[in-house]
């Protein structure tokens, strides 16, 4: 809520915002030699690097004053302790607890957890036809989808006592691409929506499980289990109690993976993994408890995204970790950050006064390179970035491994230091070009440097270092959504499209709907296109 402390803070930071020195970053380095160790945090394994954006000693004065005034404490208090701090849904926000504290209902259901693991992993639970689960595919969309496929990704090797699939498109094909890498006498499935009513979710469902009855009869149902809270829905579609696995509506979806949704990773990485996982992930939750505010590394990635999308006016960030297992958490962290912090409606129910969650993108490097590293170099508007670095790689290959780590270095350093025309000009001449070509050429090698980055550095990549990876995240949403004002833990924006795609279904069956002119217009060169060939 508004308030005169808070106006002020806010008033101090944008001010400092307006210097024209404001964006600068290489004269920072310049007049401190000690700026990199500085700026340079730690939390358990982890290592943040902030030295490379523009935020000056006063300026990170001003951002903690902001925290401060906001009562970012507070909330995070408020929140690990179990109060209500969804207001719009009347909801606490318990994903920190899913992680194996003391709590009695939460130590239950990981026991739960991990015994249908031990009974899938020593046999004593089996397919229709007798034989052993060696695949699991995980059927749900948004939260209980990109988290565990993103860990999935990260974490299994041909060593994991089971395969995992996951399946989130209501797109026909995505079933049709990996039914043929299945068999269903070894594939166990999982069924994953709260209400088992999510639309995507049940479609694939269906085909799923007649697919499995196909191949195996009514004995397939065996096949199934479900992570949902609708014991009835889930009992019609042939799934008993005993293999439904609950979750709390104080767990939001984008935070969900520590939960029952997470059933797929136990199985496929095995439950130590799981465990070990959830154990870096409390790591970092005690650091985000306890860390004083000026070396708490949720806060501080916090403020640098408070300091470049509302001070200096940048409304996107990359996001580019340089190991391959990474590759599918930039899209993690598309649903928790911008589902979370795309809101223009504050606590209060009034418009926010600035900008919010920026757009979030991202792809691995050195793939990045090679793609829209371009458009960040030298595009008009800077874009700043989380360079993700894991410093010891699982494969023998060490000369791959250094070339790997030199180039994400290598572009946080570009971005920083630039090349000016004169630079440019003078490489050129070295080089022996002609001066009508330096002069043509020359405009379009410049680099402007300054641009932002926050370098991440693993030590490497196991279930702990990226528990503590994913939760420190997590707790920057939830400082982000204490500084806007802001409800980070509801998600309205993906209703409407839901309610509207009832009447768009009904017009594609044939059947009556009210719709848009522009919406029926397209319905009717469907239909067109259809009948066309038949369909």
């Amino acid at each position: 809520m508004p308030s005169p402390a808070i106006d002020a803070a806010w008033s101090t930071l944008l001010a400092l915002g307006r210097r024209p020195s404001a964006r600068a970053i290489r004269p920072l380095f310049a007049a401190d030699p000690d700026r990199a160790a500085r700026f340079t945090h730690r939390a358990g394994d982890m290592l943040l690097d902030l030295s490379r954006t523009s935020i000056s000693d006063e300026v990170l004065d001003a951002l903690l004053d902001l925290a401060r005034a906001t009562d970012v404490p507070g909330f995070r208090d408020r929140m690990l302790a179990g109060a209500v701090v969804n207001p719009t849904e009347r909801r606490a926000a318990m994903h920190a607890a899913q992680r194996g504290g003391a709590e009695p209902s939460v130590q239950a259901a990981l026991a739960r957890m991990a015994a249908f693991v031990a009974g899938v992993h020593g046999g004593a639970m089996r397919g229709a036809t007798g034989e052993r689960f060696t695949d699991v595919l995980n059927i749900g969309i948004g939260g209980s989808d990109l988290g565990p496929a993103m860990v999935a990704r990260a974490l299994w090797t041909p060593r994991a006592p089971m395969r995992a699939h996951y399946l989130a498109n209501v797109d026909a094909h995505a079933w049709q691409e990996l039914r043929a890498r299945l068999d269903p006498s070894r594939t166990l499935v999982l069924v994953a929506s709260k209400t088992f009513t999510t639309q995507e979710t049940m479609a694939n469902a269906a085909l799923v499980r007649a697919w499995l009855v196909a191949a195996l009869g009514e004995g397939g149902t065996a096949h199934l289990a479900a992570l949902s809270t609708n014991l009835p829905a889930a009992a019609e579609f042939g799934i008993p109690a005993e293999r439904v696995f609950g979750f709390a509506d104080t767990v939001g979806g984008r935070f969900s993976l520590w939960s029952a949704i997470g059933l797929s990773l136990a199985l496929a990485l095995g439950w130590p993994a799981f465990e070990s996982l959830l154990a870096g992930a409390r790591g970092m939750d005690d650091h985000f408890a306890a860390a004083p505010l000026p070396a708490n590394l949720p806060l501080l990635l916090a403020l640098a995204e408070v300091w470049h999308v509302d001070v200096l006016g940048y409304p996107a960030r990359a996001v580019l970790p340089y190991d391959e297992r990474l590759s599918r958490f930039p899209a993690h962290l598309q649903q928790l950050e911008m589902e979370s912090l795309g809101k223009a409606v504050g606590l209060d129910g009034a418009a926010v006064a600035r900008a919010t969650g920026p757009v979030v993108f991202g792809e691995p490097g050195t793939n990045a390179q090679h793609s829209f590293m371009q458009l960040i170099h030298q595009g008009p508007t800077p874009v700043p970035v989380d360079f993700i670095l894991v410093a010891n790689p699982d494969h023998p290959f060490a000369d791959s491994h250094r070339k790997l780590l030199a180039n994400g270095l290598a572009q946080a350093e570009a971005l920083l230091v630039g090349r000016s025309l004169d630079e440019v000009r003078a490489e050129m001449q070295a080089a022996g070009a002609e001066p009508a070509r330096i002069a043509t050429i020359a405009p379009h090698r410049v680099f402007t440097g300054d641009r932002p980055s926050n370098v991440i550095l693993l030590p490497g990549l196991d279930a702990a270092t990226l528990g503590q990876l994913v939760a420190l995240y997590e707790h920057k949403v939830a400082c982000l959504g204490a500084i806007w004002g802001i409800n980070p833990f509801d998600q309205w924006g993906v209703e409407l499209g839901k309610v509207v795609a009832a009447s768009t279904l009904a017009a594609l069956e044939g059947r009556p709907a009210a719709l848009h002119a522009a919406t029926a217009r397209l319905v009717a060169e469907i239909d067109r296109l259809q009948a066309a060939r038949g369909g």
